[in-house]
């Protein structure tokens, strides 16, 4: 089966620091733009942060920017994306989707990435 499993999520105090990690199973990533988003109840579905393939850029939404950081490890079939000075505001389900082609100005939108789709993560930020 080809699927993307996300990981990482949990309950942190603000200001802590969570790592999540997508994984692919069944197909390499190296190919593919990575992106992930976020849900909070309510509200749409928002991009957070992207990695490329053809040329590794990166992008990040304003309210992440200086705080996550996506990469990737080819090796272990694998995008990270290292939350730091978490806040209340970044409660979300958090999904990584991946598609072969995903223009840079498209990288935030959802419907930019129709190959795959994670099942999500919880990311609580509470004290």
């Amino acid at each position: 089966q080809l699927h993307l499993v996300e990981s990482g999520g949990g309950l942190v105090q603000p200001g802590g620091s969570l790592r999540l990690s997508c994984a692919a199973s069944g197909f390499t990533l190296d190919y593919y733009a990575i992106g992930w988003f976020r849900q909070a109840p309510g509200k749409e579905r928002e991009g957070v942060s992207c990695v490329r393939s053809s040329d590794g850029s990166t992008y990040y939404a304003d309210s992440v920017k200086g705080r996550f950081t996506i990469s990737r490890d080819n090796a272990k079939n694998t995008v990270y994306l290292q939350m730091n000075s978490l806040k209340p505001e970044d409660t979300a389900v958090y999904y990584c989707a991946a598609d072969r082609l995903v223009y840079g100005s498209n990288w935030s939108k959802p419907k930019a990435y129709s190959d795959y789709w994670g099942q999500g993560t919880q990311v609580t930020v509470s004290s």
